[in-house]
């Protein structure tokens, strides 16, 4: 693996550990298995990108990528705490809706960002290379975020939201309406998604309806990578392992893809064989160790 591949996987382990942490919110922390995300992405992409495009600061544009990632979220979990809808059926049907959403926010399939400003000129203005750029933005959001929420769940909100994962009986007996609860965690996980397809889409030039594709399976990879690494004792530790994870996860996909075994070499269309071993080993690891241990 080169250099530049190395850099480029590191770029993309950090702005989609962005997308990690959402994931990591709504799968561990909620407990609220959500298929949103690869709707979600794409949608903060287009909104972005359209804003952009229409003049708008693209530091803006990420507020409203939040925003439209939120909003998506919240009517995933309103229509499981609400209408009673389970939420995998849920989230699929609010993801199928977003398909169409984000074909109508481009008016087309995709938008190119050709000559416009991104978040990255910025940056590359003030003399660092155009080769680190990517790195030093991901890099600040990705710190950012994890920093934020890990206070934010040391807040009381936060901790009500940790209660209603871990025991929704209780919870609700000390008088919190948990559907709220759920509500604003399954919505920030989605805002934080979205705003992973926004730095995505400015990074890449585009924004692309087929973007998310496979999102929640990168997602959760990167997950398990990231506990069986480095483990999860605590909230910061889990959090950063989620993102350190998601780093992990595209450097071995680059590496893989960059194997060869004699006349045998992985393509891109191998990714998802490639995600699925990756899995299987990591879900695997913590038994044989196990194992060897007690022998």
């Amino acid at each position: 693996m080169t250099l530049y591949a190395a850099l480029g996987a590191v770029e993309q382990g950090l702005v989609y550990g962005i997308m990690v942490i959402g994931v990591y919110l709504t799968f561990r922390i909620l407990d609220f298995p959500d298929l949103t995300v690869d709707g979600s992405l794409p949608l903060g992409a287009s909104i972005s990108a359209v804003a952009i495009t229409s003049g708008m600061n693209p530091f803006l544009s990420l507020l409203l990528a939040l925003l439209g990632g939120f909003i998506a979220g919240a009517i995933t979990a309103i229509l499981n705490t609400k209408f009673k809808i389970l939420h995998l059926l849920a989230s699929i049907l609010t993801m199928i809706a977003l398909y169409s959403i984000n074909i109508r926010i481009m008016s087309g399939p995709n938008v190119a960002l050709l000559g416009v400003d991104t978040v990255f000129d910025s940056v590359i203005n003030i003399g660092v290379p155009a080769q680190y750029a990517g790195i030093l933005v991901f890099g600040a959001f990705a710190l950012s975020v994890v920093a934020f929420i890990v206070w934010f769940l040391s807040t009381e909100i936060g901790q009500a939201v940790l209660a209603t994962g871990d025991n929704p009986q209780m919870i609700t007996s000390l008088g919190v309406n948990t559907h709220h609860i759920i509500i604003l965690g399954v919505g920030m996980s989605n805002a934080l998604v979205a705003l992973s397809g926004a730095l995505v889409a400015q990074n890449q030039g585009a924004a692309d309806v087929g973007m998310g594709i496979g999102t929640i399976v990168a997602g959760l990879a990167s997950v398990i990578i990231g506990e069986t690494v480095f483990g999860d004792k605590s909230i910061t530790r889990a959090f950063i392992a989620a993102l350190l994870g998601s780093v992990l996860y595209r450097l071995a996909i680059a590496l893989a893809l960059g194997m060869e075994f004699g006349s045998f070499r992985f393509n891109p269309s191998d990714l998802n064989l490639i995600t699925a071993v990756l899995v299987i080993c990591a879900l695997i690891a913590p038994n044989i160790k196990k194992r060897v241990v007690e022998r």
